[in-house]
Parts: C-alpha cells; sequence; structure tokens
C-alpha cells in the first residue's frame, strides 16, 4: 500500500532532488573538466564550478542529514519484501557515505595540493590541511574511486526508483515523487 504515510515530507524531497541535481551536474563537470585539449577558460570555469558547489553539496548533506535524524523517513509498504527493505537501507548508507567522502577528499585533494576553493577562501575559512604533493595525490584517488563508486550506486538507486515506479507500482517511488507535493497526513 502506498498513501500520505509512506511518504517523505516536503523539505527531505526537495533536498533529495536538488542534491540530486548538482551532484549529476557535478558527474558532468568532474569528467569533463579533465579531458585533454579542453579549452583552458572552459577547463577552469568547470573546475571553480566543481569545488564550489562541492562546498554546496557537503553543506546540503549535513542539512539533510540532520532533517533526516530529527524526522525519520516514512516507513516503506508493508508489501515490500525483507531482502530488498535490507537493500535499500545498505544502499542508502553508502549513498551517504560516498556523498560525504567525496567533497572531503576533493577538500583535501584541492587543498594540499595548493589550490584555492573560491567560496571557502572568499568566506575567510582557512586551510585545514598541509601543503603536500603526496596527501593531494592520495586523495585524489579516493576522490576517483569514490566517484566511480558513487556513480555505480547513482545506477543502482535509479535503476530500483524505477522498478518500483514503472514495475512494481507500489508507492515507493511516489514516496520520494514530487519534489514540491504537500505531504497530507
Amino acid at each position: 500500500m502506498s498513501g500520505p504515510a509512506f511518504q517523505y515530507r516536503r523539505p527531505a524531497r526537495v533536498l533529495h532532488w536538488t542534491m540530486a541535481v548538482l551532484v549529476i551536474a557535478m558527474i558532468g563537470a568532474g569528467v569533463l573538466m579533465v579531458q585533454p585539449d579542453l579549452d583552458r577558460s572552459l577547463q577552469n570555469g568547470l573546475f571553480m564550478f566543481h569545488k564550489n558547489v562541492g562546498v554546496l553539496l557537503l553543506f546540503l548533506l549535513i542539512l539533510r542529514a540532520l532533517y533526516r535524524w530529527r524526522h525519520p523517513p516514512a516507513a516503506l509498504p508493508d508489501d515490500v519484501p525483507g531482502w530488498q527493505r535490507q537493500a535499500a537501507g545498505l544502499s542508502h548508507v553508502s549513498l551517504y557515505t560516498l556523498l560525504l567522502a567525496m567533497p572531503i577528499a576533493g577538500y583535501i585533494r584541492v587543498k594540499a595540493g595548493g589550490f584555492p576553493i573560491e567560496t571557502l577562501d572568499w568566506l575567510g575559512i582557512p586551510s585545514l590541511v598541509p601543503r603536500s604533493d603526496a596527501v593531494a595525490e592520495t586523495a585524489k584517488v579516493v576522490h576517483y574511486f569514490s566517484g566511480i563508486a558513487l556513480g555505480a550506486f547513482i545506477v543502482l538507486h535509479i535503476g530500483a526508483a524505477a522498478y518500483h515506479g514503472i514495475l512494481r507500482r507500489d508507492g515507493v517511488f511516489s514516496r520520494m515523487w514530487p519534489p514540491f507535493a504537500r505531504r497530507h497526513g
């Protein structure tokens, strides 16, 4: 069964979809900005976008986690099998972990590499890591492989949403869609 009692509240849905759009944009920018022979001005703009939206995503993730803590998610419909409940729980923990690891590793890579993060620099926030090429390179590798893992979990998440929304039609997808609708109940 689906219905209002199973839906996420509007702030949770708005945060989810805002982050989804930004993460997809970040993946696109991240892949494009490291292409060889890319116009330097475009590359610089993409790097600025990627770094500063990364800061925004970290802030939104913290806000989302706090909101989720204060307002636990709605229960899944009763007819969702146990293995799907466990898979959903594990995939959500993985997504949150990777969404946290990505901006932290990105921050360390950029700051240890001696590069600016314009928003943080403008706010006067000093670097929290020392300048170190070795640390920057390690963080770059962590950021890269976390990005691949995040992409895989996003595909899994979208696939599960499509399965529930198109095939099962069990109300799981409508828990999070549409983003701006009011939850009644």
